[in-house]
């Protein structure tokens, strides 16, 4: 293993706090990542590391020498790719996580396009609803929706996405069609939405001249993902509130009905989050570049 790829080991080492976690993100045995942190200490004639069972921490010197190698090896990466072909600059492994519904019903669809335009780009995929460290499982970036938690991530705000509400057919024929939020309590049921994070049951929200409300809704089930919470409103089983793109293939089929627009929750800001980098590598650069034209048809006009 070079000079290079021995940085890059450590740089993901020491970001991710793990030897295990490091050789499964670089896709290299974990021998190799102990032997690749042995050779560097060596050369460097310092200890990097502090090793334990339990977790992997930098020393003095490894701060210092992080500090270094990141701002090294993106000028090398620029260095690499400054005489190749434009279709050739982006190339190498890039991991995003971002929810389910995004990754199956908008990006999955689109990625025969972006890899066609980047042969060299590989992706991997995550979808999941709950919050991650980007930094200690190894994703690059991550697509979020909401009010971003304060964090030493960078936020690059896309726009925000209408949340409408929703009923199907069979519940409104049922149980009648809610006139405004005091209905809800009085004779209407809810899906419940259960907090990734919390665990607890999200109220109602809607806004009253420009005020934001929360009013709590009867539910006679709770969910914790969206793929379940969309499958319970089309089962009839209560009113949920849900990003207009979720849902707007089941409002044209008539499988769901939009309802109370006037009493809409507060839109739902997207953003892409990535660890902190002097300098954004070209791979990133293109997935933010490809994703936000990809998105930009769902978001609400300013």
């Amino acid at each position: 293993m070079d000079r290079l790829d021995q940085y890059r080991v450590f740089i993901q080492v020491a970001e991710m706090g793990s030897f295990i976690k490091a050789a499964h993100v670089l896709d290299i045995p974990r021998a190799s990542i102990s032997a690749a942190i042995q050779q560097l200490e060596t050369t460097m004639g310092a200890r990097l590391l502090h090793r334990t069972t339990r977790q992997v921490r930098l020393t003095t010197d490894g701060m210092q020498l992080l500090e270094h190698v990141r701002r090294f090896l993106t000028d090398a990466e620029e260095i690499d790719q400054l005489f190749h072909a434009s279709q050739r600059k982006v190339s190498g492994r890039l991991s995003v996580d971002m929810p389910s519904r995004i990754a199956r019903r908008l990006v999955a669809p689109a990625l025969p396009g972006l890899l066609r335009r980047y042969p060299r780009l590989q992706l991997a995929l995550g979808s999941t609803d709950r919050v991650i460290d980007l930094v200690h499982e190894g994703v690059d970036c991550a697509v979020r929706f909401g009010v971003l938690q304060d964090s030493s991530l960078v936020a690059r705000p896309l726009g925000q996405i209408a949340l409408i509400n929703c009923a199907s057919p069979e519940y409104l024929r049922e149980h009648g069609v809610p006139a405004d939020p005091g209905d809800l309590a009085k004779k209407h049921w809810s899906v419940g939405y259960a907090s990734p994070t919390t665990g607890r049951e999200l109220p109602w929200e809607f806004l009253v001249s420009g005020r934001e409300q929360q009013l709590p809704a009867p539910s006679r089930v709770i969910v914790n993902n969206a793929e379940s919470y969309i499958a319970c409103c089309v089962a009839g089983l209560g009113l949920i509130q849900i990003p207009r793109f979720d849902v707007q293939h089941l409002l044209e089929r008539g499988e769901l009905v939009e309802i109370m627009p006037e009493f809409r929750a507060a839109s739902m800001p997207v953003s892409l989050i990535y660890p902190h980098r002097r300098q954004r590598s070209r791979r990133l650069n293109a997935f933010i570049e490809w994703f936000e034209a990809l998105i930009q048809p769902h978001l609400e006009a300013l």
